[in-house]
């Protein structure tokens, strides 16, 4: 039988993708049709097509390291026969795309149109409107959203998007609005390959290491550290040109509604409650002069829920807050403040888009950190 060691045991990494495909065919919700009822012959079958994951010492396996370019990392899995069943429940799910920028308009643009295709694009309104009148999106429901908003969201995605009349949203920067500044994790690594020294930051830490030990630093010490990397570094880094507030009436306009992203991108789980509040509501109050009403949706910082900014974003009267959890939602938001959303990006490839809109890859990510029914 597939999937069996010799003597009739199930293969190690057989067994657990079993209970994996098992976890997440009972922990998904019973609702808006729910999983796809699957035997355990199905669900070895399932597991016996998947190709080995990653050592545990995180060297690829050679199928993977002949999978092709990052792009494509994971396109594998449109030819698994878990596709077709992920993709029949994903149609009675609410996807939420979640960019940071377009490098490739091209690529941009082949899964737009794979999208108008296969999917029904929704905008921020339209989930709002379900919410209110509490009836779920239509099947296949997406919404393209872009967390940080460079100026390709500007020069790339919106042609595209228009030329489609696909909706979407933009989660802005306030403090950067109308600078060059760059995003504070560009600079942090260009100053660090410059002699950048900072107290709280070993002198031996890797460069892919950086990002990392800044956000788990409390606020006022990643701070304090970008300060000392900016006066320690041989040189400064380049300007990076922004969004302007007339930039983000032309998005507005184009049918890219403009959310708030907090004022300066920092983790709100590391924040004091004086520090989440200012963060919020400044980026509001400079979002509502700027576009001439207030913002309704809000992306969390680094994607993490923080309950603090949930109280506040409903004092202000915000309807919509999105996570990054790499997860399907359902049609009808059961927490507005706390919507799943899928990681992708403009480069993507098509038989990976597939199947990250299915949701096989997002569970298949899951499984491999070690699935809990708590996820």
């Amino acid at each position: 039988m597939i999937g069996r060691a010799e003597g009739g045991a199930a293969a190690p990494r057989d067994r657990r993708a079993v209970r994996a495909l098992r976890w997440y065919h009972h922990a998904a919700p019973a609702t808006e049709g729910g999983p796809v009822p699957q035997s355990e012959a199905t669900l070895s079958s399932t597991v016996s097509s998947l190709p080995p994951t990653t050592s545990t010492t995180g060297a690829a396996t050679a199928t993977e390291a002949e999978a092709g370019p990052e792009s494509d990392r994971g396109g594998w899995l449109r030819f698994s026969p878990a596709q077709p069943l992920f993709r029949a429940r994903a149609a009675q799910r609410l996807a939420v795309l979640a960019y940071h920028g377009v490098t490739d308009p091209r690529s941009f643009g082949a899964q737009l149109d794979r999208l108008r295709r296969l999917a029904t694009p929704v905008s921020v309104q339209d989930v709002e409107q379900a919410i209110a009148e509490g009836k779920p999106l239509p099947p296949r429901s997406v919404l393209i959203t872009f967390d940080d908003a460079d100026r390709s969201v500007l020069t790339h995605a919106l042609p595209e998007l228009t030329a489609r009349k696909i909706p979407a949203a933009a989660f802005v920067i306030s403090e950067l609005i109308g600078t060059d500044r760059p995003f504070w994790w560009h600079e942090a690594a260009f100053l660090a390959r410059h002699g950048g020294q900072a107290r709280s930051l070993r002198s031996h830490v890797r460069p892919e290491q950086l990002l990392a030990r800044l956000k788990a630093l409390p606020d006022p010490d990643r701070r304090r550290s970008l300060h000392e990397l900016r006066v320690s570094a041989r040189r400064r880094p380049p300007g990076q040109e922004q969004l302007s507030p007339e930039d983000l009436r032309a998005l507005q306009d184009g049918g890219v509604a403009v959310g708030n992203h907090t004022l300066g991108h920092p983790c709100l789980a590391r924040c004091d409650d004086s520090t989440v509040q200012a963060e919020i509501t400044g980026a509001h109050e400079a979002l509502t002069r700027w576009l001439g009403e207030p913002p309704t949706a809000f992306a969390y910082p680094n994607g993490g829920y923080d309950p603090r900014a949930d109280t506040l974003l409903r004092q202000l009267g915000y309807r919509l807050g999105f996570l990054s959890d790499h997860q399907l939602g359902p049609r009808l938001p059961v927490h507005p403040l706390r919507i799943s959303r899928l990681q992708v990006d403009s480069t993507t490839s098509t038989r990976r888009f597939d199947t990250i809109l299915s949701g096989l890859e997002p569970a298949v990510q899951r499984w491999r950190k070690g699935p809990t029914v708590a996820e």
